[in-house]
């Protein structure tokens, strides 16, 4: 009877598909891309790998605008060609084999690809498709050491030493996406508002340190200040394509220390002011990137659902989605759903997906609740249809009785009784056990003589769990000792 059974991401509230293509093209490093796919011509030159010539990355980073005595302008030039091969604005063609004759350098050929058209006169989901796609190259490129410790990793032959380096691409790729998941997860929290950036001690804390750890040791403190040095270096790559937005840790911070942070640095991070917690840095997913996080978790199968996906789905559909939202997520999506429905129609689909004595069954009815809560006399038809219902029947009389309808027929002690135990077995399944529930606990049985002499032998599937549950947080003692005998015979009563 908990939401922890239904293991999902909480739902994000993206931004339209037009918004979301105007952000791509808008970030840096992708329209670099697009500028050099437009530039590429019969007279470029490129390797074997179809990287742009060495002699060609001045006039290169002359076409973006950057300025050429900048000794990290061909970098940016190289890195935005790159991106152009990978995501198809680019056809390259890699110089012939030569068999080995001759000294001279062989080049290939580039050209604008198919794909650079859908910039100007795609869809927007074709433009988010390329920026995906550069998307991945960027996050590849991330993983990637530095120039320093490649260099430093040499061996006497020139050759890369990849134990001396201690580099596992697959094992930094999934650090990385680890460290975003966290990232997208902090982002999308009920009470965190997306625009909250997150310390960047706390997101390599949230990697490194146990769950089930209290303090944490210096050696753990260490690895999150290692951490917290490779996710700057990371951050500030994967900010010009418009992940993230990202202040990276202060320059004199780290002359203070004298290069990586000690852990004293790192554990304190974490307890200092807002002010001085930002000099650690700071990262926020920008609205892009919680559309590209997501587009990669969906794709690696994780549930990652968005506020709106359920439009044209059925009322059971939306009614089992919402019920392991949060009751504001929950309540986005189904008033997205109702948008575009006549209402007493809708009004009847969700009353009829209301129904079930499954163990997701009070929620639904919670949540079927929180729908109707807003709607008007066009919904009273459909409401007045399930009076009779069991299983309905209380909810309708509250609904019309919050409305002031008059002729609402009095329920009789058994719908009572069973409203009561959905009630609160849904409360439970939607937020455990609050410090409200007590209070609606004596509130639901101050008014019936004699509650729990009655309620065990309610015909629900949930009767003897709630009973135990108000066994455990009845304020009145009295009360709770009722309800756990109660709860024995519920439970006595039930076949093995």
């Amino acid at each position: 009877m908990s939401a922890n059974s239904h293991p999902t991401l909480p739902p994000v509230r993206l931004h339209s598909d037009a918004e979301l293509a105007r952000d791509a093209l808008g970030a840096p490093l992708f329209a670099r891309a697009v500028r050099l796919a437009r530039w590429a011509g019969p007279d470029t030159r490129v390797g074997v790998g179809g990287e742009l010539a060495t002699a060609q990355l001045p006039e290169a980073a002359a076409v973006l605008g950057l300025d050429a005595a900048d000794a990290d302008s061909a970098g940016y030039a190289s890195q935005a060609w790159r991106v152009a091969v990978d995501t198809g604005l680019v056809d390259v063609t890699e110089p012939e084999d030569d068999g080995g004759e001759g000294d001279e350098e062989r080049f290939g050929t580039a050209a604008p690809g198919e794909d650079l058209a859908l910039v100007t006169g795609g869809a927007p989901g074709d433009v988010l498709d390329l920026w995906l796609a550069a998307l991945d190259t960027v996050l590849a490129d991330a993983a990637v050491p530095d120039l320093d410790d490649l260099v430093d990793a040499l061996d006497a032959g020139g050759e890369i030493d990849f134990d001396r380096l201690d580099w596992n691409p697959g094992r930094e790729a999934d650090f990385l996406d680890e460290v975003l998941a966290n990232l997208y997860l902090l982002t999308v929290t009920e009470g965190r508002s997306a625009d909250e950036p997150v310390p960047l001690p706390v997101l390599a804390a949230s990697i490194v340190v146990p769950d089930d750890m209290g303090e944490p040791t210096d050696a753990v403190l260490e690895q999150v200040s290692d951490a917290m040095m490779r996710l700057d270096d990371q951050f500030r790559q994967l900010e010009p394509i418009g992940l993230v937005e990202f202040r990276p840790v202060d320059e004199e911070l780290m002359a203070e220390t004298d290069g990586p942070l000690e852990p004293e640095a790192a554990s304190a991070a974490t307890a200092v002011d807002d002010e001085d917690v930002s000099r650690y840095g700071m990262v926020r997913l920008t609205p892009l990137g919680l559309y590209g996080i997501r587009a990669r978790m969906l794709e690696a199968g994780v549930d990652a659902p968005a506020v709106g996906e359920l439009a044209e789905k059925g009322a059971d559909a939306l009614l089992d989605a919402v019920s392991f939202y949060s009751e504001s997520a929950a309540q986005a999506e189904i008033e997205q759903w109702l948008a575009g429905r006549e209402l007493p129609a809708a009004a009847a689909e969700l009353l009829a997906a209301a129904r079930g004595d499954d163990e997701g069954g009070p929620l639904r009815r919670l949540r079927c609740q929180q729908a109707l809560a807003p709607a008007g006399p066009e919904a009273e038809p459909a409401v007045r249809s399930v009076l009779d219902d069991p299983e309905l029947g209380g909810l309708a009389r509250v609904w019309l009785a919050e409305r002031g309808v008059s002729d609402v027929p009095a329920p009789d002690p058994e719908m009572v009784f069973w409203l009561t135990v959905d009630t609160i077995a849904a409360q439970l399944a939607a937020d455990g056990e609050t410090e409200e529930l007590p209070l609606l606990m004596e509130t639901l049985t101050a008014h019936h003589t004699g509650f729990f002499d009655q309620v065990w032998r309610v015909e629900h599937p949930a009767t003897a769990y709630v009973l135990e549950a108000m066994g455990r947080l009845h304020p009145d003692k009295k009360a709770a000792k009722e309800a756990r005998k109660a709860a024995f015979k519920a439970r006595s009563r039930r076949p093995a």
